[in-house]
């Protein structure tokens, strides 16, 4: 049946039974649930990588390929998929692994359509939470953006309202921040929203200009001023002119080359090396550095008197680090971003992977959380980013933050934390984690510091024994 990939539910149904396959898809069938079937399992795992999908339901022995053995290959490139097991020969042993690798469930053969039908709407309903959910992330996205720069953090939103009230006035503006905080977007975005926004903006990275070229990349030279110099050239300042320059790592300037930048500033006239003609220019300067200038102005490695010139205003980024709040922000920003330039479906990334992104400290701030997400895009198969498809030296630090937490824990502390970790891998259901364990849950209870009085109660009411109960 046909339904639109983003309003309907994608269900994937594998089983050697063409008969059992026609009899879900019947059952299945209706306006917002899109099914699709395969008898052959490594067919079925190939449609599985197509389509997608939100819930498989396999069978557990089938030729060629078990269950269990899909399972591991589809959790691999799609952790977000809901995978239900179905057997005709249930085993405590056969539910306790699949549930273990990742099942959502393990039904019997014949399936109980009523339990079946109650997931699917239970899913359905999720997947419009997240559509909702997805759609106010973009409101928000939209509504967090200010020209190229994105955020909602307090010490963002100060910098946006700077940037506002200064950029209608400025003649010169020191913009500073760590490396990869977007000083260059806040550079932009002054230029953007100034009065000269329709003339140049003009970038230069002094910290690349060659120390005996320096002044004739800046203010340009005649024909004939040096060996080599065989034509007129205007330098970034003419260039610039009737708009903004940007000098971006402007502390890596030599003290001589400062003090005519300084002239500049003063008199709003350059000279060409090999010229005595004197040039009027009309600019507006940002500079932007990641250095401590203050300091280098104590340490005679910056003039003071350009330090105070340049800094008649100055605007401070924040580094991501400072602005965690932000992350959820660039987050869709660049899922969106990059899976337009992909040309992928990715549109989210699970809560593990954005758990290990919070508390990674993001040294490269946010021109390396654009990396990461790039590569991210680019290696995942599956909708959903997971932890998998981050860079391997991040991937590498949260094994190393485990073994860190488990390092000088007691035996009582271990215990507890290995037991929720794999109540956790039960999705919550204390009677499969007991079984995982191999402990009573009476066991369970006490390590966990509960009462098993209550939830006991009405685990054996509801779970009869060999049961698996399909809550997650």
């Amino acid at each position: 049946m046909s339904a639109t990939a983003d309003s309907a539910l994608r269900v994937v149904a594998i089983d050697d039974d063409e008969q059992h396959l026609k009899f879900i898809a019947t059952a299945l069938s209706r306006e917002n649930v899109a099914v699709s079937t395969s008898v052959n399992p490594r067919e079925g795992l190939e449609l599985i990588r197509k389509e997608h999908p939100h819930l498989v339901l396999s069978d557990l022995m089938m030729p060629g390929m078990s269950g269990i053995e899909l399972l591991e290959h589809v959790l691999e490139f799609d952790p977000g998929a809901e995978i239900v097991l179905l057997t005709g020969q249930y085993t405590t042993e056969s539910a306790v692994e699949a549930i273990q690798k990742g099942a959502a469930d393990y039904l019997t053969k014949p399936v109980d359509m009523e339990r079946l039908q109650q997931r699917v709407e239970s899913l359905l309903l999720e997947l419009r939470k997240g559509q909702r959910c997805l759609q106010l992330e973009e409101e928000l996205l939209e509504n967090s953006q200010f020209a190229a720069m994105v955020g909602r953090s307090p010490a963002m939103l100060e910098v946006f309202h700077r940037i506002r009230r200064v950029a209608p006035h400025f003649r010169s503006v020191l913009v500073t921040g760590e490396t990869g905080v977007g000083k260059e977007l806040a550079a932009q975005a002054l230029h953007r929203l100034s009065p000269v926004a329709s003339g140049p903006f003009v970038t230069c990275n002094c910290s690349a200009v060659v120390e005996t070229l320096a002044e004739s990349e800046l203010f340009g030279h005649v024909k004939g001023a040096f060996t080599g110099a065989v034509q007129d050239r205007i330098g970034v300042f003419e260039a610039a002119n009737g708009g903004t320059i940007l000098l971006d790592e402007v502390g890596e300037l030599s003290l001589p080359l400062q003090a005519k930048l300084l002239r500049v500033l003063q008199n709003q006239e350059i000279q060409r090396v090999g010229s005595p003609a004197v040039r009027r220019v009309d600019i507006r300067v940002i500079a932007a550095t990641h250095r401590d200038l203050q300091s280098m102005v104590k340490d005679g490695r910056f003039r003071e008197d350009l330090f105070y010139r340049l800094s008649t205003v100055h605007i401070k980024l924040p580094s991501l680090a400072q602005r965690k709040e932000d992350l959820p922000l660039f987050e869709r920003h660049f899922i969106r971003r990059f899976a337009e330039q992909y040309r992928k479906s990715v549109c989210g990334i699970t809560r593990r992977a954005q758990a290990l992104l919070a508390r990674y400290s993001w040294p490269g701030n946010v021109r390396e959380l654009e990396n990461v997400f790039g590569s991210a895009c680019m290696m995942t198969d599956s909708e959903t980013i997971d932890v998998g498809d981050l860079p391997e030296y991040l991937r590498e630090r949260q094994a190393l933050e485990l073994q860190q937490e488990d390092a000088f824990l007691t035996l009582e502390q271990m215990e507890r934390a290995h037991t929720l970790r794999v109540l956790k891998s039960a999705g919550g259901n204390k009677v499969r984690a007991a079984e995982l364990l191999g402990i009573s849950r009476a066991k369970l209870y006490r390590i966990l510091g509960e009462s098993e009085a209550c939830e006991g109660a009405v685990s054996s009411s509801t779970n009869p024994p060999g049961s698996v109960n399909s809550s997650k």
